[in-house]
C-alpha cells in the first residue's frame, strides 16, 4: 500500500544551520535542541518544529531493529538512514550528524576518514565518535581533512560490556579527572561539539567551564550543558520497559508528535528541561 499525499512546500523555513550558527547561538546563551532521527517523516517533523540538531544515531539498533545493544549496527546501515532523514530535511534548517558505528572507526584515523567520508557522501554534514584517549588522535585527523566531528564521552553504549553496563560514569574524583581530560584533549583535537551522556550535573558544568567554546550537549548530564538531546522514541513514549530517569514523555499532555517536539524545543529553549534534580545526578 503506498501513501499519495502531497508533501506540503515549507512556508516558513528557518534559515539552514552552520557550525558558525549553532557557535552564535552558544555564544548569546541560547540552548542548542537536539533530537535522534531515522527516517524522512521524522526528519521533517522534527525540523518544522525548530529541533536544531538532528542525529542519526546508532540508537536506531535498539529502537527501529530491535537489538539489545548499539553494537550490532553496521556503517551500510547507517549510511542508509542518513539519506533517508536527508530526504527529508530538503528545504530544511537542522545540522545534520551520523554516529560513526561500532567497528567503523576504532582501527585508526585511515578508517575512520573512509567511514566518515561514506556518512557525509550521504549527507551527514558532522559526525560523532565515542571515547577519550586513544580517540583524540582519530579526531585530529578528521577535522585537519575537513570532517567536523562531534565526541562523546560519559556513559558511551559502544562500550558498554567494558563499562559493566549502562551506569553512571564520572561519580568518583578520578574517573570524573579523567573525563574532563579527554573532553579537553578531545577539544584542543578539533572536536566543536561534544554529547556528555550520564554523568553528574557537576562533571558535565565543568567539562563546559573548562572548554567554553565546546558545544556540549547533556543527556542525562544535568542543565548546565550548551544544549540536550533524547532519543525521538523515548521522548515520545513510544519506548517500552524502564527508561532512565532522564527521559520526559513529551507527549504526555499534547495531541500530536509535531507538538511534542515543539513542547522539547521550548523546554530546552527555557531551561526548564532538564529539570536538575528530577531528570540529573549528583557525585556519590
Amino acid at each position: 500500500m503506498s501513501s499519495h499525499a502531497q508533501t506540503p512546500a515549507r512556508t516558513d523555513a528557518r534559515k539552514p544551520l552552520t557550525l558558525h550558527g549553532l557557535r552564535a547561538l552558544q555564544a548569546r546563551g541560547e540552548k542548542i535542541s537536539m533530537l535522534t532521527a531515522y527516517d524522512a517523516t521524522f526528519a521533517r517533523l522534527c525540523d518544522d518544529a525548530g529541533v536544531d540538531c538532528l542525529l542519526v544515531g546508532d540508537s536506531l539498533g535498539m529502537v527501529i531493529q530491535g537489538q539489545t545493544s548499539t553494537l550490532p549496527v553496521t556503517l551500510e546501515e547507517t549510511v542508509y538512514h542518513t539519506r533517508c532523514v536527508v530526504r527529508g530535511l530538503v528545504g530544511g534548517a537542522a545540522w545534520l550528524i551520523a554516529d560513526l558505528p561500532f567497528a567503523s572507526y576504532q582501527q585508526g584515523p585511515a578508517q575512520a576518514m573512509a567511514s566518515a567520508a561514506a556518512l557525509m557522501q550521504a549527507g551527514a554534514q558532522m559526525v560523532k565518535l565515542e571515547g577519550g584517549g586513544w580517540t583524540a588522535e582519530t579526531v585530529r585527523f578528521l577535522t585537519e581533512r575537513g570532517v567536523p566531528v562531534c565526541a562523546h564521552l560519559g556513559l558511551t553504549p559502544q562500550s558498554v560490556h567494558a563499562l559493566g553496563g549502562y551506569r553512571i560514569q564520572g561519580r568518583d574524583d578520578a574517573s570524573a579527572g579523567t573525563l574532563r581530560r579527554h573532553a579537553t584533549e578531545l577539544t584542543q583535537a578539533g572536536a566543536s561539539m561534544m554529547v556528555l551522556e550520564l554523568m553528574p550535573s557537576a562533571v558535565a558544568e565543568a567539562v563546559q567551564a573548562d572548554n567554553p567554546t565546546l558545544m556540549t550537549i547533556g543527556i542525562g548530564a544535568g542543565p548546565a550543558t550548551a544544549g540536550q538531546v533524547l532519543v525521538l522514541h523515548d521522548m515520545l513514549g513510544l519506548t517500552r520497559g524502564r527508561l532512565p530517569r532522564f527521559v520526559r514523555n513529551f507527549l504526555s499532555g499534547h495531541d500530536s508528535a509535531e507538538a511534542a517536539v515543539r513542547a522539547y524545543v521550548a523546554a530546552v529553549k527555557s531551561g526548564e528541561f532538564p529539570d536538575p534534580v528530577a531528570h540529573s545526578y549528583a557525585a556519590a
